[in-house]
């Protein structure tokens, strides 16, 4: 028999029902002559330092750096149950060989290959690389199997990735910890995109309005307006010497211009979008579009490509009502072979059509239309307008306007009736004068109204998950080497900038202000003793190189490796003590006062906590009452809770109704236990 093992449950439940094992058992499914069973996520990971000596359990400056000969794997507590299922089937004498169903990547290929190599297996092994879970897809890749050694490469950069993040977090971070006698979090992405937070942050603090003028001529239908003037004296020159004026046009362009339509949906862009259109965080966007998959609506999610493959073009021409116009669409412009590597860009699938059968959360189903709507505009009509541009000369001075008349709407029609649909803003163009493409050069105009209108420079913006994500994507990205097909350069990956912006903020480093993610100064003091080479987009963008070149073949594992060994050894040896280490100390922000013993609360990274010691006030931010209503304990609500006694809370989720209410949660304490009931009044 062929034993299956998958990434989780559900996905193996899929699997299970197209090879026709029904035959349901604790941990596995069985029949038609195979074992499907599962891992949930991570059952093996590295071994923890105090498992190499027992000394380690200890944080010691002295024992520094730990860098072991012999990598060790554990089993990881909460999962050990389904470990030992496992472990018995691969053992079995009826399991002849298995067949890798894990998630096609590579963090699908690391967890595996730990229960593989952990098991102390050595039955031969195939792989199932899809990316849709629909069960035409499952079949075609059964029917495709290839031999598991294919991926060896990929395996090994897997290996090599988890093993440089352990080697330079754990010595970084118990570096720190010791050397600054508190609590420091460091790590080889999480760092470096901290220190653009602070940077911008820096920018923005510093930074110092300045003010500027223009002068505005009003000639009736349309005005015109200067470049800008430093000053309002200057401004107010220019204006007078306008007064009584007449003005010609001195020079007209007009060009036909032409905007694509944007590219389909990787996992990156995809959570830049749903930030921006419904808030969502980049986790919530990975835990929607996944369980999207795994419903089979969508395709793979941790994807970085925005192109589909040749093969896949009339199964995309079926997800499209092409038959009502086959002119509007042109589905060749989101084909490229080249720029597809382990997987295509996320598209609805055939089943996702049924919309009006489909039960799902409103969260997913947002995240659902949006996936369909972005296939329809990648393969709209372009959006084509003429860009008019006017210029005029008064007394030396160029005054100007400019406008854009749209031609044809195209893909951006598909944009603003979605916007709609949504109940969203839809952006309307306020630079849109008709009257100026009926001008010509020559013309002479009556100036009927001149006025100064003063502006002010503006900071950067804040970081916005939006934002952020995209500057992770492209931090460092001039140190990559572009021949390389590497896996969305920059810092992280796809799949893992969700869990570092989620990291930050729970290690308190990063606090999230609505929409904005601001640093902390727990995060801009950590920033200010780190050395540069710890919070260098630069020198991570040159490992994930280096990463890249390990999975195409063309570097060593264990020469990285060395490489990293090395780094930490420096990095041990060379610390450079940034002003005195027992000053460093983070004022905590008080959330409010013990309702049992009247001390301070402060916010812990997985609680809000009572300060006395002896008082067990605990208020945990993933409490099930919460997590249940797909809430979290926020400081905001435990701010109010704490204060008040209860507060409104906002779309709360009903699992029996499916749907999303409002309410008011109160704290309802006994002393013993911190509990939460609801009102509804």
């Amino acid at each position: 028999m062929k034993l299956v093992i998958a990434e989780k449950p559900s996905v193996a439940i899929s699997i299970a029902k197209v090879l026709g094992a029904r035959d349901k058992k604790q941990g596995y499914i069985t029949g038609n002559g195979y074992i499907v069973s599962w891992c949930v996520g991570h059952l093996v990971s590295l071994s923890k330092p105090e498992e190499y000596d027992e000394r380690f359990a200890k944080w010691n400056k002295s024992d520094l750096p730990i860098l072991p000969d012999e990598w060790k794997l554990s089993v990881k507590e909460g999962t050990k149950q389904q470990y030992r299922v496992l472990t018995k089937l691969i053992a079995s004498d009826e399991v002849t060989s298995l067949v890798e169903a894990t998630d096609a990547g590579r963090e699908g290929e690391l967890i595996f290959r730990l229960v593989y190599d952990h098991s102390k297996c050595s039955k031969p092994y195939q792989r199932l690389w899809i990316s849709s879970m629909e069960d035409s897809a499952i079949k075609e890749g059964f029917n495709q199997l290839q031999d598991g050694t294919t991926y060896e490469n990929l395996y090994q950069s897997a290996i090599a990735r988890t093993k440089a993040d352990w080697l330079v977090g754990l010595n970084a971070t118990r570096l720190f910890t010791t050397t600054y006698h508190t609590k420091l979090s460091v790590g080889r992405v999480q760092t470096p995109t901290l220190a653009m937070i602070v940077e911008r942050d820096e920018k923005i603090n510093n930074f110092k309005k300045e003010k500027f003028y223009h002068v505005e001529l009003d000639l009736g239908d349309f005005k015109l307006r200067s470049e800008k003037i430093k000053t309002i004296d200057e401004a107010k020159v220019i204006a007078h010497s306008c007064q009584g004026k007449s003005v010609v046009i001195s020079e007209l362009t007009k060009e036909l211009k032409k905007n694509k339509p944007p590219a389909l949906f990787d996992l990156t862009s995809l959570q830049r979008e749903t930030n921006r259109m419904f808030g969502y965080t980049a986790k919530q966007t990975l835990d929607y579009t996944q369980s999207l998959y795994e419903k089979k609506l969508v395709t793979y999610p941790r994807t970085d490509s925005r192109f589909i493959t040749e093969d896949m073009k009339d199964s995309v021409v079926n997800l499209l009502p092409i038959a009502d116009n086959p002119a509007a669409y042109d589905v060749n412009r989101i084909i490229n072979n080249k720029k597809v590597s382990d997987h295509h860009a996320i598209i609805p699938t055939k089943q996702s059509l049924k919309l009006e059968e489909l039960k799902i959360p409103n969260s997913e189903l947002n995240v659902l239309k949006l996936i369909q709507t972005k296939l329809l505009i990648a393969v709209c009509l372009e959006h084509v307008y003429e860009a008019v541009n006017v210029k005029a000369d008064v007394d030396g001075m160029t005054f100007t306007a400019t406008t854009k008349v749209i031609v044809e709407m195209g893909f951006k029609k598909i944009e603003q009736d979605f916007r709609k649909e949504m109940g969203l803003k839809v952006d309307e163009d306020k630079n849109n004068n008709s009257r100026l493409t009926k001008i010509n050069e020559g013309d002479t105009f009556k100036i009927i109204g001149i006025e100064n209108i003063e502006g002010t420079t503006s900071p950067p913006k804040r970081f916005t998950e939006d934002t952020l994500l995209s500057a992770m994507e492209r931090a460092g990205i001039e140190e990559l080497d572009d021949s390389l097909e590497t896996e969305k350069q920059g810092l992280g990956t796809p799949a893992t900038r969700a869990a570092i912006i989620e990291k930050l903020i729970s290690t308190l480093y990063v606090e999230r202000k609505k929409k904005n993610l601001i640093a902390t100064s727990k995060g801009v003091e950590l920033i200010r003793i780190v050395p540069d080479k710890l919070k260098s987009a630069q020198i991570t963008a040159q490992w994930e190189n280096k990463l890249t070149e390990i999975s195409d073949g063309i570097r060593s594992a264990d020469d990285f490796l060395e490489e990293i060994r090395n780094e930490v050894i420096d990095l041990v040896d060379n610390l450079e003590v940034q002003g005195n280490p027992d000053s460093f100390k983070i004022e905590k922000e008080v959330i409010g006062k013990c309702p049992r013993c009247g001390t301070d609360i402060y916010e812990g990274n997985k609680n809000f906590y009572c300060s006395n010691r002896d008082c067990k006030f605990s208020m945990w931010k993933e409490d099930k009452f919460f997590t249940n209503k797909k809430k979290k304990l926020t400081k905001s609500i435990a701010k109010a809770l704490l204060s008040k006694g209860n507060t409104k809370v906002n779309k709360l989720y009903s699992d029996k109704k499916d749907t999303y209410y409002d309410a008011k949660v109160v704290l309802n304490d006994t002393g013993v236990w911190v509990n939460y009931k609801l009102e509804f009044k």
